[in-house]
C-alpha cells in the first residue's frame, strides 16, 4: 500500500530511535576482488552476500525502508562483458530469492528506467514486484539503471502531463509524489562503501536532508555488524532541518545563553 510523500523539513524524526529509511551505494565489489587477484565479477558475486547480511541486519533494527543503488544510469559504459554479467546475476540472484523475500514479508520494488533492460528480467521484476506488494516488513527497493538528474526529469514530465493546462505555481510536493521513490519516505541515513565520498547521482532530490555516512569498508566486506555502526552513528547526529538546537530542545530561541 503506497503512502505519502513525507518531506523531512516538516516532520523532525528522532534520531535515537534510529533510521527508518536506509539508502546504500554499494560501491568497492572491483576492489574487492582485485585485491584478491579475482577478476571484477568475483566481487559483484559477493556482494549479493552483503546484500543479505543488511536485508536481516536491517529487519533486526527496525528499518522500514532500504534502497540499494546496484547499476546507475552511468554503469553502461563499463565494459560490455560486466554489464552482461551483472544483468545475468541481476535475473539470477531475483529468481534465487523471490521465494525467500516473499516469506519474510519483504516487499520488493525497483526504480529507474527499465526500457534498457531485456524484456525477461522486465518481467520477473513485475512479477516479482506484484507477488509481494502486500507485504510490509521491510520495503526493499532495488535502483537500477537510476540516475537522480532522470528521476526529477521524469517526474517533472510526469506531474505537467497531469496538468497540461497549468502554466505555473507548482509546489515541491507536486513534483515529489511523481518521484520514483514517492511511495517512501525520505532517506534518513545515507550510507556509501569503499571509501568514497560523494552520492553520484543517486536520490538528489530524496537526501536534502539526509544524514551521509562514508566507510572504507568494501561492499563485499560490509556486514551486520558494519550496519550496526553506522546506524549506532546515526543515532549521535542531532537532526535540525534549519531549526537551533534551542528549538529541537523546546527552549525558548531567545532565551540567555541561545545566541
Amino acid at each position: 500500500m503506497a503512502i505519502p510523500f513525507v518531506s523531512s523539513t516538516r516532520a523532525i524524526p528522532d534520531a535515537q530511535r534510529g533510521p527508518r529509511h536506509v539508502a546504500i551505494i554499494m560501491d568497492g565489489n572491483g576492489r574487492w576482488a582485485r585485491r584478491r587477484m579475482m577478476p571484477r565479477v568475483a566481487g559483484h558475486a559477493r556482494g549479493v552476500e552483503s546484500v543479505r547480511a543488511v536485508i536481516r541486519a536491517c529487519i533486526d533494527h527496525g528499518v522500514e525502508f532500504l534502497t540499494l543503488f546496484a547499476f546507475s544510469s552511468e554503469n553502461w559504459r563499463r565494459p560490455a562483458d560486466e554489464v552482461s554479467f551483472l544483468m545475468q546475476l541481476f535475473l539470477k540472484s531475483l529468481q534465487k530469492e523471490l521465494d525467500r523475500l516473499h516469506e519474510n514479508g519483504i516487499r520488493f520494488r525497483v526504480i529507474g528506467d527499465l526500457s534498457r533492460f531485456d524484456a525477461s528480467l522486465v518481467q520477473l521484476i513485475r512479477e516479482a514486484e506484484g507477488r509481494t506488494a502486500d507485504n510490509a516488513r521491510l520495503t526493499l527497493t532495488i535502483a537500477a539503471n537510476y540516475g537522480g538528474r532522470w528521476d526529477i526529469m521524469q517526474a517533472m514530465e510526469r506531474m505537467l502531463a497531469a496538468e497540461p493546462e497549468r502554466r505555473g505555481g507548482f509546489s515541491e510536493d507536486a513534483l515529489s509524489a511523481h518521484l520514483a521513490l514517492a511511495y517512501a519516505p525520505e532517506p534518513d541515513l545515507f550510507i556509501r562503501t569503499g571509501g568514497e565520498q560523494r552520492i553520484s547521482n543517486f536520490l538528489l532530490w530524496q537526501l536534502a536532508y539526509t544524514e551521509l555516512y562514508f566507510t572504507e569498508t568494501l561492499w563485499p566486506d560490509f556486514d551486520e555488524q558494519a550496519l550496526a555502526q553506522a546506524i549506532s552513528w546515526y543515532q549521535t547526529r542531532e537532526r535540525r532541518f534549519g531549526r537551533t538546537s534551542e528549538q529541537l530542545k523546546g527552549a525558548p530561541e531567545d532565551a540567555p545563553g541561545n545566541a
